[in-house]
């Protein structure tokens, strides 16, 4: 199994920035793309940003241009910063673990609460 540790969320300001780090333990061996999905309430989760372990990444529409999801192979960690935060970002980001030739995450995180204030 893979375990995924979330951490960095927190309360933050519109127009500000927090960055989300995410540490895998466990068969980490089984893990091609890392990278964040979000729920925020009512809504369905959605993809934020991914990254294989060859550095390709992709972005949610929402995000683009604002956050840059970034992965240290040697230390199993995937990051997300995130600036010009808005209110809608608000929202429990969950970070995952893909297997190769998923089209889904195959391991979550517990998630992490980002909340942004107008």
């Amino acid at each position: 199994q893979v375990q995924l540790v979330e951490s960095g969320g927190g309360l933050v300001q519109a127009g500000g920035s927090l960055r989300l780090s995410c540490a895998a333990s466990g068969n980490i061996f089984t893990i091609n793309a890392m990278g964040w999905y979000r729920q925020a309430p009512g809504k369905q989760r959605e993809l934020v940003a991914a990254i294989t372990s060859g550095g390709s990444t992709v972005y949610g529409n929402p995000v683009k241009g604002r956050f840059t999801v970034s992965r240290d192979n040697a230390k199993n960690t995937v990051y997300l910063q995130m600036d010009s935060l808005k209110p809608e970002d608000t929202a429990v980001y969950y970070c995952n673990g893909w297997k190769p030739d998923s089209n889904y995450p195959d391991y979550w995180g517990q998630g992490t609460q980002v909340t942004v204030s107008s």
